[in-house]
């Protein structure tokens, strides 16, 4: 060791000088450099994540040519070079069975529902109970705002009986069952409404053709005797189905009744039209329970 102007030297290994750090800034050759190394490992990075994504394409690419094939390949048959089909099955060779068969329908129309008025015009359809209570219901009657009040009821097998004139000769002439009668009344006018009951519809439509004289009107249950004894009286004759149906109205005072009682002719208007209904529900009836029972 010597010591001269310029501070102390150490001599090294064979005469070699260590290398002077005096401030500890120099790095000794066996220290890992930090910072190439961080590069490294995000260059490392960048190319596992580019390879990841090539991948990916691939896959992709590999996938859809699969798809491509497995379209173009139909019952193990492949489209030629041009591009055009070869063995592909025509329409004449698809399959028409089908796994799930669709609904049939049957060429023929359903049959209408059954006419009402077929069961009202033989005694041997027109089963229903006939009554002046199923004929003419309650104690009044409303048509409108027009209301009635139902006086005496009678049901007669002398048809004859329940006529005035040459009416009951008609009626017997042409096979009346019975007659079944029911008044109402309404401010002093009266009328009664009478039907006659047949067989069959022709026998009905010919005696109602035939009318001659008229009903006897049937008095009672509040109303006092009207229409008789020659006084002027409005009569109606009707038929439908196996039935014949006749009104007889007036006033209760005994007065004539002249064209223009109009309060006499609605009346009269008014029975005949509710014993039209009445006659046609018993047909609906019976053929509602028909078309029911066919179902």
């Amino acid at each position: 060791m010597s010591f001269g102007q310029g501070g102390p030297s150490w001599g090294g290994p064979e005469g070699q000088q260590s290398p002077q750090d005096p401030y500890g800034t120099n790095t000794a050759p066996d220290t890992p450099d930090w910072a190439a190394l961080a590069d490294a490992s995000a260059a490392r990075a960048r190319r596992k994540r580019w390879m990841y994504i090539g991948g990916g394409v691939l896959a992709t690419a590999l996938v859809g040519a699969i798809v491509a094939t497995a379209v173009v390949t139909t019952n193990g048959k492949t489209t030629g070079t041009n591009g055009s089909a070869t063995g592909l099955p025509t329409p004449e060779t698809l399959p028409t069975g089908s796994a799930q068969p669709g609904p049939s329908f049957s060429s023929q129309a359903p049959p209408p529902p059954p006419n009402p008025r077929d069961f009202i015009s033989s005694a041997q359809k027109d089963k229903l109970p006939l009554s002046a209570d199923s004929l003419f219901p309650g104690k009044k009657l409303k048509m409108g705002e027009r209301a009635y009040a139902k006086g005496a009821t009678n049901r007669t097998t002398s048809c004859s009986a329940a006529t005035q004139g040459a009416l009951g000769s008609v009626l017997a002439n042409n096979g009346c069952d019975q007659v079944i009668r029911a008044t109402y009344s309404k401010g002093g006018v009266a009328v009664t409404v009478g039907v006659a009951v047949f067989d069959t519809a022709a026998q009905a439509q010919k005696a109602k053709e035939q009318a001659s004289g008229g009903l006897a009107s049937l008095p009672g249950a509040g109303v006092p005797t009207f229409c008789r004894g020659g006084v002027f009286c409005r009569k109606t004759a009707n038929a439908y189905g196996r039935y014949a149906y006749f009104t007889v109205s007036g006033f209760t005072s005994g007065k004539n009744v002249v064209t223009t009682d109009k309060d006499v002719y609605t009346t009269g208007d008014d029975l005949a039209e509710f014993t039209f209904r009445q006659i046609h529900q018993r047909g609906k009836t019976q053929a509602s329970a028909a078309a029911t029972a066919g179902q």
